[in-house]
């Protein structure tokens, strides 16, 4: 793996790219967020593509949404790349990234759920630090969708900083673990698997996890997957995500005992709970393939420190 690539810092005043690498986003939606982020101060411009609709369930073709993302990375006043929403399409794309593009044009790139797959490519393909972070029309729509104390920590260069019990973590297993941050939704990951295009988290991991509409059961069964494809070797660490979206709350503990069955045979800490990905209030970013260390030895005071920053300032 080459060395970390750490995109520029994100200030106000920044200009920000607005696609749709998959699902068509509902314009109204669309409307709220960029009025959201033009009051934070950013300048946003609105790709070509990101609110067409079709052909199917796609934001345009594979052609315009790949143009609208090459284009973004391409064009020098561009600062930033920010999603409207996931549903289904990133994958779609993978194929054909323009990976020299992309590593001679290396900026900050913002999404969650179906763009883990982008998220895994930028990874691979150029060991890109980017943000498992709010959406335009999924979080920044919506009154008090985003969790602004970590949008500005992750973005603007900040190099110790922290996430803990208001923000979700709570403890399933104690212990201390350190290593690179990676991960995503859980589904869109596994189902990478047998591809050229599968997370690769290497030595060293602490594994973010999380999903929507994901039952005990289905849990259990990619968890399962990543251990037998070999993907838990090198993690240290694994915080699950808030799993609120997932299953009611009389149905939490049942979810946390199929996860702890599945893992019996992982020997580090895991945490679950942390507010980022599909949530219901404040959506914390993430940036991925910085270094972090999680301490669960406190039950009443699990932490996760980030020891380096995510941007080059």
């Amino acid at each position: 793996m080459s060395a970390l690539v750490k995109p520029a810092a994100l200030r106000a005043g920044a200009r920000l790219a607005v696609l749709s690498p998959a699902s068509t986003p509902k314009a109204e939606l669309v409307h709220r967020g960029l009025e959201r982020l033009r009051e934070l101060g950013y300048e946003t411009v609105l790709s070509p593509h990101a609110l067409d609709n079709g052909p199917l369930y796609y934001a345009g073709t594979l052609e315009q949404r790949l143009g609208d993302l090459h284009a973004a990375f391409a064009d020098r006043t561009i600062d930033g790349i920010v999603c409207t929403r996931g549903g289904w399409g990133s994958a779609e794309l993978l194929p054909y990234l323009d990976a020299e593009l992309v590593r001679k044009n290396c900026k900050v790139f913002l999404g969650y759920s179906d763009h883990s797959s982008l998220h895994s490519w930028f990874r691979n393909e150029a060991n890109l630090v980017t943000f498992y972070a709010p959406m335009v029309a999924a979080d920044f729509a919506r009154d008090e969708g985003v969790d602004l104390v970590s949008w500005k920590h992750a973005l603007e260069g900040d190099a110790a900083w922290s996430l803990g019990k208001s923000d979700g973590l709570r403890v399933l297993r104690g212990g201390v673990a350190e290593g690179k941050l990676l991960g995503g939704c859980v589904s869109i990951l596994t189902q990478a698997l047998g591809t050229d295009f599968a997370p690769v988290f290497g030595g060293g991991t602490i594994l973010f996890l999380e999903d929507i509409g994901t039952k005990p059961y289905q849990w259990d069964r990619m968890l399962l997957h990543l251990r037998y494809s070999g993907r838990l070797a090198g993690v240290t660490g694994i915080v699950f995500g808030d799993m609120a979206q997932c299953v009611a709350e009389e149905e939490q503990e049942y979810l946390e005992r199929a996860i702890l069955h599945s893992l019996r045979d992982f020997s580090g800490p895991i945490a679950i709970g942390l507010r980022s990905g599909h949530v219901y209030g404040a959506n914390i970013t993430l940036p991925l393939g910085v270094q972090v260390k999680l301490d669960l030895t406190e039950w009443e005071n699990p932490r996760m420190d980030f020891v380096e920053s995510a941007v080059s300032v």
